[in-house]
């Protein structure tokens, strides 16, 4: 059995204070409901825990009934920090999950055939993530002004989701986290920690995460592409 982890407990910051841009609406819909629909509609995905903020487990409950959902469903309440919220969504999963696929509820462009090889890969290697190779020149700067090096992008990469687990895996990695009180930024971080292996499953389509108002053209163009595609 396969649940998808979507977190969409964030606050988006970037947005403002009183912007909750899981519901800001692109392509017709709020963002959060392109990314649940997209996962409903994957084969792999059994059922789907979302992560939300305090207070708003009724706003998607009221917005399930547009979307046609096909797969069952719970929300569970996040927590301060993003790995907080994933270990809220682990402790929800229905009994018997073999395999979890953690998505971030602002990243709604995902192909359904990466979230397929990324679960794929995390079967046979116990961790898999999304990313894309990096093709501009990346430079280090010590100081935060000035040009210290330049890096190898050829062995760069920009992690996105989904990113997927063996249950007993992402359980372990971050219990490690919690035990020694650090803030990771992403869950194949908590594997570093570890020593776990995590395969990376390349993207070669665009799959942006809302992050700022500008970032809403992009994804509602992608959006209406992929619509067109389906059809």
């Amino acid at each position: 059995m396969v649940s998808a982890i979507i977190v969409a407990a964030g606050r988006g910051t970037r947005m403002g204070p009183d912007v909750d841009k899981m519901f800001l609406t692109v392509a017709g819909r709020p963002v959060v409901a392109h990314t649940w629909r997209l996962f409903d509609r994957v084969p792999e995905i059994d059922e789907i825990i979302l992560v939300v903020r305090e207070g708003m487990g009724p706003a998607f409950q009221e917005l399930a009934p547009g979307l046609s959902l096909r797969k069952p469903w719970r929300t569970v309440p996040g927590g301060k920090e993003r790995q907080d919220s994933v270990w809220s969504g682990l402790q929800a999963v229905a009994k018997g999950t073999e395999l979890v696929a953690i998505q971030d509820g602002a990243r709604p462009c995902t192909d359904a055939s990466v979230i397929q090889a990324t679960v794929n890969a995390a079967r046979q290697f116990g961790a898999a993530v999304a990313a894309q190779r990096l093709t501009d020149t990346i430079k280090e700067s010590e100081d935060g002004a000035t040009i210290a090096r330049t890096l190898d992008r050829g062995r760069l990469w920009s992690v996105h989701t989904p990113q997927a687990f063996r249950v007993g895996v992402i359980r372990d990695a971050l219990a490690a986290v919690r035990k020694r009180g650090l803030v990771v930024t992403d869950d194949t971080a908590a594997c570093e920690l570890i020593g776990q292996t995590v395969k990376l499953v390349e993207s070669i389509v665009p799959n942006p995460k809302v992050t700022v108002a500008a970032d809403l053209p992009y994804i509602a163009l992608l959006l209406e592409q992929q619509e067109r595609n389906v059809q």
